[in-house]
């Protein structure tokens, strides 16, 4: 034994130390848990009831466990309530490259992918490789969509039902497209004038047989007849006068900027076997209006295929979805489609930088972001990349993270991400094949130092 003298508070102590002795580890027996009451210690260990049917995503990062997801599969489960999904992140975190290998997987398993509006051509790479070339939408190009198809009529529906549901489909689209124009919503007489044109031109088709197309519709509002206006008790020139601004709204679909879109018969027709059909929007990048615009006729046509189109399940991608919540109307259409997302067998994939996105859709209370948050409540599962610190706040509180949830968001690398499936958490590495790399790598050229 050695002696060792140490001084403390002045006095002189004395201490043994052993010599000759090692330290040993304690023996510990192992403890073995069920992944549901594991959670307890770490939270993002997924269990059971999420099942291992589905596309395979990556690994649970702390288990290494394989994870998949199928939001048909967990809603048939009773996991989540709608199909619905919301993916946000951050410039540069993956999640582009996410949602791009969840579409390219989910073909395989018989899934369809609608892309309604890719504001950045990035989605041809994808539709190319599944063997369908993308619909290139935009000034001086040859294709054209006309927002007043009315579909392929359901065998089970009536003749007259059916010319009742077109007509109702169009007055809607037609008013989604004014409101947005006008950035307001329609007055009464507006609304009214824009009826009773579109019912006018409508049965002058019906008896021919034919599709109406946009630049009668707005032939009829621009000069009302004395007949169409006497429906509303007031003169041809009182319903010009009234409904003026209306009319030149719609106009400029038909002879203003965006002519050449929607103002004649489809060219380019959705063709639903396909395993994926996008519609590039690119070369309207820059001009929010514009592309609300040709997205709020891009649903009107895709809603018109889809509610005939059968049973097969569908995802559909709204890519930059901020800049479509900035327009009231066409959030109003987004909603309507999240609601019915489980009639058609539809989910919904909404790509965002910030959760507070949502939020930031106009002033607090209004309409607008009643709606945006709306949306997020009815996406049973969200995904959510790293966070800017001071979105780690706004974020937990709009999906109700806890605590270790929130400290994980700003520590996210590239490519892992914080799933909320339902009441389920977990954090999940993407794992991208090298055959895939190429089709989803959206930062190609900022690697290889290629230039444009």
């Amino acid at each position: 034994m050695t002696r060792t003298t140490i001084q403390q508070h002045g006095r002189r102590m004395s201490v043994r130390r052993a010599t000759g002795r090692s330290l040993r580890r304690m023996s510990v027996p192992a403890h073995r848990a069920t992944t549901r009451n594991l959670q307890a210690a770490y939270p993002f260990i997924v269990d059971a009831a999420l099942g291992s049917r589905g596309v395979y995503v990556g690994r649970q990062a702390g288990s290494d466990g394989s994870f998949v997801f199928d939001p048909w599969e967990l809603y048939n489960a009773g996991v989540i309530t709608n199909p619905n999904i919301l993916l946000a992140g951050v410039i540069g975190r993956g999640k582009s490259a996410l949602a791009k290998s969840l579409a390219l997987r989910m073909t395989a398993f018989g899934i369809k992918v609608y892309v309604p509006c890719d504001p950045k051509g990035e989605w041809g790479e994808v539709a190319r490789a599944l063997g369908s070339e993308p619909i290139a939408l935009g000034r001086g190009l040859p294709a054209r969509i006309n927002p007043l198809d009315p579909g392929p009529k359901p065998t089970a529906m009536a003749v007259e039902e059916w010319h009742r549901e077109v007509l109702a489909r169009r007055n809607s689209l037609l008013a989604s497209l004014a409101e947005t124009a006008l950035d307001r919503r329609l007055q009464p007489v507006e609304r009214n004038a824009l009826l009773v044109a579109l019912t006018a031109v409508t049965d002058t088709h019906a008896r021919a047989g034919s599709t109406p197309v946009l630049p009668e519709i707005v032939t009829a509002l621009m000069a009302p007849t004395e007949a169409t206006a006497k429906a509303l008790n007031m003169t041809g020139r009182e319903l010009a006068v009234e409904s003026r601004n209306l009319a030149l709204e719609l106009r400029r679909l038909v002879v203003g900027d965006l002519a050449g879109l929607f103002d004649g018969h489809t060219t380019h027709p959705i063709d639903f076997t396909a395993p994926v059909q996008v519609l590039d929007t690119s070369r309207l990048a820059g001009d929010d209006t514009a592309v609300a615009l040709l997205m709020t006729c891009a649903s009107a046509w895709m809603e018109a295929a889809l509610a005939a189109a059968g049973s097969e399940r569908r995802l559909v991608v709204y890519d930059e979805a901020w800049r479509m919540l900035r327009h009231l109307a066409l959030v109003r259409r987004m909603q309507s489609q999240w609601k019915l997302s489980r009639a058609l067998g539809v989910a919904n994939l909404a790509i965002v930088h910030r959760i507070s996105d949502l939020g930031a859709v106009g002033a607090s209370g209004s309409e607008a972001v009643a709606l945006a948050q709306g949306l997020l409540a009815d996406c049973s599962t969200r995904v959510v990349y790293a966070q800017e610190t001071d979105q780690v706040e706004p974020t937990a509180a709009a999906l109700g993270l806890t605590d270790v949830e929130a400290e994980q968001l700003v520590h996210l690398p590239r490519g892992r991400g914080l799933w909320k499936v339902g009441r389920h958490s977990a954090i999940v590495d993407h794992i991208l094949g090298e055959a895939e790399l190429p089709v989803v790598d959206t930062d190609a050229r900022m690697r290889t130092g290629s230039r444009p």
